[in-house]
């Protein structure tokens, strides 16, 4: 099936704007901002953090736990609707990949900078044992990244090959998309492996991604603290991370449908659609919560009780219910009728799901630190507390920023709805009302 010159014209990608290059430049600045704290952490250690015997895990770690949560969105958009045979999917999986590609790189890269030793990274490999939990999270992040990759990668392989016709193949774009498209020719035999491939990848990076999740819940679990001494810690954080990885896909779509005029591609229907997956994946998700929090509160045992009063009414309270009541009861309130599924209110909808989940995964780390089982000692009393230093905020707001420039980077250069399949999709669809007609 030839594909529609209109089709490759509108989804092939463009050069940036002048908005696009004053994003860019502020991506930078940020970025390059951040590496300089993270060069003043280097040589003078973990000591400019306010990260503590009490709070050893800041907000670096809630950070990458945010990156992990975020990057399960690959597996529900490109794996999970499409096996199930969701088509109408299809205009957002390659948008859904690179939001997945973008934060698991990032997850990673977090880790790194929480660790006052960078260097022994290396260690992890050279002495790891199957024992700690660690070592598992350092496995299933590997596995994930090279598979989204391969999620990402594999289904562009005919869109490269009519980009390098698009773009002519004696252009410097060409030739690159050429190189790229590995010798594609669309022949039957081609089709049959490519299918069967994308098949593959999408079964086998479900349970890796559950793993993932599963095993960073048990980082908390294992560790004996109020707050993270619970068995629904896996499902809770598969859960949230569908939450917040829809969330993120609605904003996304929303920027690239205005940005790259793809109104046509990526319609009403798509967020209406996307609305009620979320409220469906809101309702659950607040569930769990509920679960995570009457259990204690009904038990009412000492150290519960004083860190569910530091969450309902206390120190962190005013972040708690924003994160409960603005990230979750207002969408879902807002999503459950069609109006507020319309472009505009989904958009703004999903912007508060996704900094709902920021500050969700801050609260699931920093309150229970500050409240264990077992309290140190003669300690200062600063220790009993913590607030991210200046530092801490320009790292995690560079992390932040490096995550949307690999998103724009590679918005810029992939085409952001799959070609291929969108033009067979549009031509089946005109060949059934010719048909009909």
């Amino acid at each position: 099936m030839e594909t529609n010159p209109q089709i490759i014209n509108d989804l092939a990608p463009k050069k940036f704007g002048r908005y696009g290059k004053v994003w860019l430049v502020f991506l930078l600045l940020m970025i390059l901002v951040s590496f300089y704290a993270y060069g003043q952490q280097l040589i003078k250690g973990l000591v400019i953090t306010e990260m503590r015997d009490y709070a050893l895990w800041g907000v670096y770690i809630s950070n990458f736990v945010f990156f992990v949560a975020i990057s399960l969105v690959g597996s529900l958009i490109t794996a999970i609707l499409r096996l199930s045979g969701a088509n109408w999917s299809t205009p957002l999986t390659r948008i859904a990949e690179i939001i997945a590609v973008a934060a698991i790189i990032m997850a990673g890269l977090t880790i790194i900078i929480d660790m006052g030793r960078p260097e022994r990274l290396f260690y992890l490999f050279t002495h790891g044992r199957l024992q700690s939990p660690i070592i598992w999270d350092v496995i299933v992040i590997s596995t994930y990244l090279v598979l989204s990759l391969l999620l990402l990668y594999y289904p562009l392989l005919p869109d490269f090959a009519i980009l390098k016709t698009f773009f002519g193949k004696n252009t410097k774009p060409g030739k690159w998309y050429g190189r790229l498209a590995l010798n594609w020719s669309g022949s039957e035999k081609q089709k049959s492996l490519y299918n069967r491939s994308i098949r593959i990848l999408s079964v086998l990076i479900i349970p890796v991604a559950f793993g993932i999740h599963t095993v960073t819940a048990w980082l908390f679990a294992t560790t004996y603290r109020p707050g993270w001494d619970s068995t629904n810690f896996g499902p809770y954080f598969i859960a949230g991370a569908f939450v917040a990885g829809a969330g993120s896909v609605v904003t996304i779509m929303f920027i690239l449908r205005k940005t790259n005029h793809l109104e046509a591609y990526i319609t009403d229907l798509h967020f209406d659609k996307m609305g009620k997956l979320l409220v469906l994946l809101c309702l659950v998700y607040l569930y769990f919560n509920v679960n995570e929090y009457l259990v204690p509160a009904y038990k009412n045992t000492k150290e519960e009780a004083v860190h569910l009063a530091e969450l309902f009414t206390g120190e962190y309270a005013s972040l708690f219910w924003l994160a409960i009541v603005g990230g979750l009861i207002v969408p879902i309130v807002v999503l459950i009728f069609p109006r507020g599924r319309k472009p505009i209110p989904a958009f703004l909808m999903g912007m508060l799901v996704v900094v709902g989940a920021w500050w969700k995964r801050y609260l699931i780390v920093t309150p229970t630190l500050l409240h264990p089982f077992l309290p140190i000692q003669g300690v200062p009393e600063n220790w009993r507390h913590y607030y991210p230093s200046a530092l801490e905020w320009i790292i995690t707001f560079g992390t932040l920023a490096m995550a949307l420039l690999i998103i724009t980077l590679l918005v810029r250069y992939l085409p952001v709805i799959p070609i291929h399949e969108t033009a067979e999709e549009k031509g089946i669809e005109e060949l059934k009302k010719s048909k009909r007609t």
